[in-house]
C-alpha cells in the first residue's frame, strides 16, 4: 500500500507559529525530510520513531541535488510510509515545490500541501511593520534577491513605480549592488528598508535603514529578508531606539528577547508618512 507525502511549511523559526495540523503531521510521521532553516525546536516536536533525514540547500551549498529529494519522496512513499516534507516558510514561496509536486505526480504518490507562515509574514510581524497600509502601500511583491539582479529591469521599474511594498527574500551581502537597483529603478533614496535576521526566534534581529544608508547596513546572521518601502516607516515606534546620531555606529536594545538595530543615522520620517 502506497504511503502519502506531506509538504508542510514549518514557518519563519517560532514552534508556536506552527499549524495544528503540521503539529499532527510531525506527531504521526514517520519519515520527516527537512530543509537547513528549520529550527531544531521544531524538529523535536516529530515522533521519536521518525526518521529524521536533512536535505537543504543553504546559501548556495547543496548537500542534495532535488533530484535526489524527489527520489527520496517517492520511494519512501512507494513503500507505504507517511512522509513529511518540511520546508521553512511556506512551501509554495520559493520552496521548489512545484518540482516535487510534479515529481509525486509523475510517480502516482499523493501529496497534500500543509500552508506555513512565509518569511515575509513572519519578519514584518516580528519588527511590527504593517506590508500593506491604505496610504502608504496597496500591494506586495516577494522577490528573491537572485531575481531582483536578474529579472528584466523594465519590470522591476513597473513593480517599483506600483509603490508596492517589497519583501526581498534571501538578499545575499551585496546591498550596494541591491540599492543601486532600487535607485535605478525609480526609488528614492531616502525610502526607508528594513533587514530583518531570524525572525520570530529568539536571535533575531532588526535593522532599520534607508536605501542610501543600506551598502553599509551590517551583515546579519541568516536567513534574512529585506523589506522596502514606506510602511518600514510605519513600524511601532517602541522597536526604535530614540538615539542621537552616531556616525555609522550601531546601538542595541532587547525587544521580547530579540535585538532591536537602529542605525545612528536612521530615517527621520516625517509625520505625514506615519498617518
Amino acid at each position: 500500500m502506497k504511503g502519502k507525502v506531506y509538504l508542510v511549511g514549518a514557518g519563519p523559526g517560532d514552534p508556536e507559529l506552527l499549524t495544528l495540523k503540521a503539529l499532527r503531521l510531525l506527531r504521526t510521521a514517520d519519515a520527516v525530510l527537512y530543509d537547513d532553516l528549520v529550527a531544531p525546536e521544531i524538529l523535536n516536536l516529530a515522533s521519536p520513531a521518525a526518521r529524521l533525514q536533512n536535505v537543504g540547500k543553504r546559501s548556495g551549498e547543496k548537500k542534495i541535488r532535488q533530484e535526489e529529494i524527489n527520489f527520496l519522496m517517492v520511494e519512501l512513499a512507494a513503500s507505504g510510509l507517511q512522509v513529511v516534507r518540511l520546508k521553512s516558510g511556506d512551501p509554495l514561496i520559493f520552496g521548489r515545490a512545484g518540482e516535487e509536486i510534479d515529481a509525486l505526480r509523475k510517480a502516482g504518490i499523493p501529496c497534500e500541501i500543509v500552508p506555513g507562515v512565509t518569511s515575509a509574514l513572519g519578519a514584518a510581524a516580528a519588527a511590527r511593520i504593517p506590508l500593506t497600509h491604505r496610504q502608504a502601500s496597496h500591494a506586495l511583491v516577494l522577490i528573491t534577491g537572485h531575481q531582483a539582479f536578474e529579472s528584466d529591469p523594465a519590470a522591476w521599474s513597473k513593480l517599483v513605480s506600483s509603490g508596492a511594498t517589497l519583501a526581498i527574500y534571501m538578499p545575499g551581502k551585496d546591498y550596494a549592488k541591491i540599492a543601486e537597483r532600487l535607485v535605478s529603478a525609480g526609488l528614492e533614496r531616502k525610502v526607508p528598508c528594513a533587514i530583518i535576521s531570524q525572525a520570530s526566534t529568539k536571535q533575531q534581529q532588526v535593522y532599520l535603514t534607508t536605501i542610501a544608508d543600506l551598502p553599509g547596513s551590517p551583515h546579519l546572521a541568516s536567513p534574512t529578508l529585506l523589506v522596502v518601502g514606506e510602511v518600514v516607516g510605519l513600524a511601532d515606534p517602541s522597536i526604535l531606539l530614540e538615539q542621537p546620531a552616531m556616525h555609522g555606529r550601531t546601538s542595541i536594545d532587547e525587544f521580547s528577547g530579540a535585538t532591536i538595530l537602529s542605525q545612528g543615522t536612521r530615517p527621520n520620517f516625517e509625520e505625514e508618512s506615519m498617518l
